[in-house]
C-alpha cells in the first residue's frame, strides 16, 4: 500500500483489528484528494478494519450511508452538526424533517450523532437555543429507533449534561472526541457513557485530557481518527486519516501500560457494543 509523499506516511500496522470509531471519510477525500476506497485501503493495512463514518448535515449524512452500504468496513451515523442546526435558523424545523426521513432507510445507519452542544463556534443565544433543540430532537430518534448517540461537545459540558438528563440518554452514548478534564469524563462515566479519544490526547499541552483517560475503565473507552482533524502526533497540522489510528493507539497503550493487542480487541469489542456487528442489523 503506498501512500503519496505529500501525506503522512504508514506506520506500523498494530497487531490485531480495532475499529476507528469516528471519521469524515467524506470530509478526508475534499481535504488530501484521498478517494474514500484507497482511505479504506490504507486503514485496512494497518488493521483498522471498521470505520464509523460520520455525517454533518442532511446531504452529508446521505453521502455517508451510500458509502456504508457500498464498504462492509463501514457503518453510518447521520445527524445535523450542532452548529449547523444554529445557522440553519428558521430552516431547522425542514431540514430535522429530512433527516428523520433518512434514518430509517438502511440497517447501516448505526448511531444518531454527531449532535450536542457548541457553545464556542456559536456564542450567540439564539444560537445555542436551536442547538438544544435540535440536540433533543437527536436524543429521541437515539431512543426510538434503539441507535448509539453520538455526542459533540464544546465549551457547554453543564447545558450538555443537563439537555442529556432532561430529555433520557439513550442506552448507548458515545462521547465523541472527548475534550474535558477528569471531573468531567467522571460525570459522564456515572451515567454509563464511552468516551472516544482523537489524537489531540498525543498533543504535549492536553495533560488534563490524558488525566481523562487516566480515570475511564477500558470497557468504556474508544479511540478515533475524528479525520479529515485532529492528526496525531508525530504528525500534528498535516491531514489526518483512519490508517494513521495507530498513533493514538499506541500513545494510549503506553500512556496505561496496556498490552497492545489487548487493548485493540477490547476497542474492537466496545465499538460493537456501541454501534453492533458491522455485518448485521442492529
Amino acid at each position: 500500500m503506498l501512500i503519496r509523499q505529500d501525506l503522512p506516511p504508514l506506520p506500523d500496522p498494530l497487531p490485531v483489528p480495532t475499529t476507528d470509531a469516528h471519521t469524515h471519510l467524506g470530509s478526508t477525500a475534499q481535504g488530501d484528494g484521498m478517494p474514500e476506497l484507497d482511505a479504506i485501503a490504507a486503514a485496512l493495512a494497518m488493521n483498522v478494519t471498521r470505520l464509523v463514518e460520520v455525517g454533518t448535515d442532511v446531504a452529508s449524512s446521505a453521502s455517508v450511508v451510500a458509502l456504508a452500504e457500498a464498504y462492509p468496513e463501514v457503518i453510518a451515523s447521520v445527524a445535523i452538526h450542532p452548529n449547523d442546526a444554529a445557522r440553519l435558523g428558521a430552516n431547522l424545523g425542514a431540514e430535522l424533517d429530512r433527516l428523520a426521513a433518512l434514518i430509517t432507510t438502511s440497517a447501516k445507519i448505526r448511531g444518531i450523532g454527531e449532535t450536542g452542544l457548541d457553545y464556542y463556534r456559536t456564542p450567540e443565544p439564539e444560537g445555542q437555543a436551536l442547538q438544544r433543540q435540535s440536540f433533543a430532537t437527536h436524543i429521541g430518534w437515539a431512543k426510538e429507533h434503539d441507535l448509539a448517540l453520538v455526542i459533540h461537545s464544546r465549551d457547554a459540558q453543564d447545558d450538555l449534561l443537563a439537555v442529556l438528563d432532561s430529555e433520557g440518554a439513550p442506552d448507548r452514548v458515545q462521547m465523541h472526541c472527548f475534550s474535558g478534564d477528569a471531573g468531567f469524563a467522571k460525570a459522564c462515566l456515572d451515567r454509563g457513557y464511552f468516551l472516544s479519544f482523537a489524537g489531540q490526547v498525543t498533543f504535549k499541552a492536553n495533560e488534563e485530557l490524558r488525566e481523562a483517560l487516566d480515570v475511564t475503565p477500558t470497557d468504556r473507552l474508544l479511540v478515533e481518527t475524528d479525520a479529515p482533524y485532529l492528526t496525531p502526533m508525530p504528525h500534528r497540522g498535516r491531514p489526518n486519516s483512519s490508517y494513521l489510528l495507530p498513533h493514538t493507539v499506541r500513545f494510549i497503550a503506553e500512556r496505561r501500560g496496556a498490552d497492545l493487542a489487548e487493548l485493540c480487541q477490547q476497542l474492537d469489542a466496545n465499538a460493537t457494543a456501541v454501534f453492533g456487528e458491522w455485518g448485521e442489523a442492529c
